[in-house]
């Protein structure tokens, strides 16, 4: 039995199998995803979802789904699932499943009277090609096998249905055939290890229901075309495998690419072992970058996602390589001292305002792990010094140093932190002016920077800054800290200070060049331990606020009302924990301890082996958001780094 392990009784309730699900990534922007027992719930699920540029930017479902069937004494088992119209699940072949592990690579048993076959699947790491091998572990006689593929060819975003444009013409290759549904859209090569045969039977299979988009509000119907089908025959003791990618491959090769394939990959026998393989998928190598992506399915890259997320992801595997690469790739689009939250090129959006500093953070945790000043400042001062340039004399968003060293970020309903979601036009977190969180990288990037700088020696840079830290620290306290109340205001403005209780202060107390003294510091760790702490994240807001709202759940507008209004982020912890260990040292390992392994069970929930975006603020902290999500994991990592 392996680390990762699911048994009968709990395979044939789908209660608990489509309320889990997994993934997996090839390194290139695409993906394999589904449920449990391979019942797709989400849009986004599939077996083939990979980029279309010649199409958009995102990525495209071509291959939802295959179907398989095994023959024997003539009788027919239906092995897949798929939920139709009115939560009608047809067929169940979730009631054959035996038992499911998935240390490695996932393998899935069925027991089917004396037979019994076992499913092994794996994306390949450095192509778009996904393959699953059948292999026929127990049986009296041979039996015989159809696949059906079902595709999609469609955006992840969308849904498809019948109509007369698709191409439902197939074209025959080496053991099997390809398909290309609409025009600009890459070829799907379905192959066989072995001789097999194909029947042409094209087909729509109509109201495929996600039930996951039914309860987000979203459209949930889908029509997915089934071109036909492929028969072979295993004879006990016998493997075949299938390969579905978009190039054609000689099929004798399969066996060893499948086999090559699962040695690369980090064996999920541990918790920490979980983390790390899940850290490595957020990775994605293009010809010229690598870029982090901030979450599956859904996320593309984000810029402060990346920043926050490339520590945990790179610095933990001592992988000092790819740091810089992705810094590399980020670096392209800095444009007035800022980087793009999201998107590219043209379509990039420069509204963070902490994007930068978070980009100045990830150059602290570098620094704090190699203590390479000179380094740092030779690859990395040009940036340095637009970024700080910028944000003193102003940039784009209002964002600007005002004459007591605090930055003034934002404008009206135009969010720029990472409380940025809004509905009907407005901020649902409105804080435009002197954030707190922003405030403290801002103190920090000025510390860390002239650090680097005296090291390095560039005496201009150190003359036209030293003043500043000491300026912003008294401006700092001054502006947030109420003594009374033993905490930080969240935002101020010229006429108002907001005292609500949510978690930017801890990141203030968290960096490893605060503005606060340590009585400070453990004041508010009090007051978010209190109010904001749960076995799976800091709430965005304490639970007495009139505006809390304990459950992430509804249409896009009751979710975003709650995203930063209670819901409770895991990669928070990272900034609670590194400031309790900066007040308690090592009398409170023990304790930071217990909320890293707090996350183990977290393991077989909801995006198995990984950890999702959110999870609610209210017991019992159930996963919400994306299933895997990029600071979630890498401050996990880093967690576990300070306790060590």
């Amino acid at each position: 039995m392996g680390y990762i392990h699911f048994d009968k009784n709990q395979l044939v309730n789908l209660n608990f199998t489509l309320s889990r699900e997994k993934l997996r990534t090839n390194r290139a922007g695409g993906y394999a995803s589904s449920s449990l027992i391979n019942c797709n719930t989400r849009r986004y699920h599939g077996l083939l979802v990979v980029p279309q540029p010649l199409i958009d930017d995102n990525n495209h479902v071509l291959l939802s789904g295959i179907d398989e069937d095994l023959i024997a004494n003539n009788y027919e088992f239906h092995l897949s699932s798929r939920m139709y119209d009115g939560g009608i699940m047809e067929p169940k072949g979730h009631k054959y499943m035996l038992e499911y592990d998935m240390d490695q690579n996932p393998s899935l048993v069925y027991q089917l009277g004396n037979i019994r076959l076992v499913k092994e699947m794996i994306f390949a790491q450095k192509e778009d090609r996904f393959l699953i091998r059948y292999t026929l572990k127990e049986s009296q006689t041979s039996v015989k096998m159809k696949v059906r593929p079902f595709l999609a060819f469609r955006n992840v975003h969308s849904l498809t249905k019948s109509n007369v444009y698709a191409n439902t013409h197939y074209k025959p290759v080496q053991n099997g055939a390809s398909w290309q549904m609409y025009p600009g859209y890459s070829k799907v090569y379905l192959q066989l290890s072995k001789k097999n045969e194909y029947i042409h039977t094209p087909d729509w299979y109509y109201n495929v229901e996600y039930i996951r988009e039914k309860e987000r509000g979203y459209d949930y119907l889908e029509d997915l075309f089934c071109p036909g089908y492929f028969e072979f025959s295993l004879k006990p003791g016998e493997s075949i495998i299938i390969s579905t990618g978009l190039e054609e491959k000689v099929p004798s090769g399969f066996k060893k690419q499948f086999d090559n394939e699962i040695k690369k990959r980090i064996k999920r026998d541990s918790f920490e072992n979980c983390l790390l393989n899940a850290a490595e998928e957020f990775f994605v190598h293009t010809k010229r970058n690598v870029e982090i992506i901030a979450g599956y399915p859904w996320f593309g890259r984000w810029g402060r996602d990346t920043f926050i997320s490339l520590p945990g992801l790179s610095l933990v595997k001592q992988d000092d390589k790819i740091f810089h690469e992705v810094l590399k790739t980020m670096l392209k689009e800095l444009k007035n001292g800022l980087f793009p939250n999201l998107g590219h090129g043209k379509n990039a959006s420069y509204n963070s305002a902490d994007s930068s500093l978070w980009f100045l953070w990830a150059l602290q945790q570098h620094y704090n792990k190699f203590n390479k000043a000179n380094k740092l400042w030779e690859m990395y001062e040009k940036p340095i010094k637009s970024i700080l340039n910028n944000y003193k004399k102003g940039t784009l968003h209002n964002i600007k140093m005002q004459d007591n060293g605090l930055l003034w970020t934002g404008e009206k309903g135009t969010p720029v932190t990472w409380m940025d979601a809004i509905v009907n036009g407005k901020a649902v977190t409105e804080r435009s002016g002197f954030a707190v969180e922003i405030n403290a990288l801002w103190y920090q990037a000025i510390v860390f920077s002239l650090e680097i700088a005296k090291k390095s020696r560039d005496d201009s840079f150190v003359n036209r800054w030293k003043k500043w830290p000491e300026i912003i620290r008294n401006s700092f306290v001054d502006n947030f800290w109420d003594k009374d109340k033993g905490y930080l205001a969240d935002y101020t403005t010229q006429e108002n200070k907001d005292f609500s209780i949510r978690p930017n202060m801890v990141i203030a107390a968290g960096l490893t060049y605060s503005p606060l003294d340590n009585l400070m510091k453990q004041s508010i760790l009090e007051i978010a331990k209190k109010h904001l702490l749960t076995p799976r994240g800091l709430r965005t807001l304490s639970p007495q606020s009139e505006l809390y709202r304990g459950k992430c759940i509804g249409n896009q507008q009751e979710r975003d009302l709650a995203y930063h209004q209670g819901t409770a982020w895991p990669w928070l912890l990272g900034f609670y924990a590194e400031a309790w260990l900066s007040v308690y040292g090592q009398t409170g390992k023990e304790y930071i301890r217990s909320i890293y392994l707090n996350f183990e069970e977290v393991m077989t929930e909801a995006g198995v082996g990984t950890i999702s975006e959110i999870y609610d603020g209210d017991p019992p902290y159930t996963a919400r958001g994306a299933i895997s999500q990029a600071w979630s994991v890498a401050e996990l990592l880093r967690i576990k780094q300070l306790i060590d």
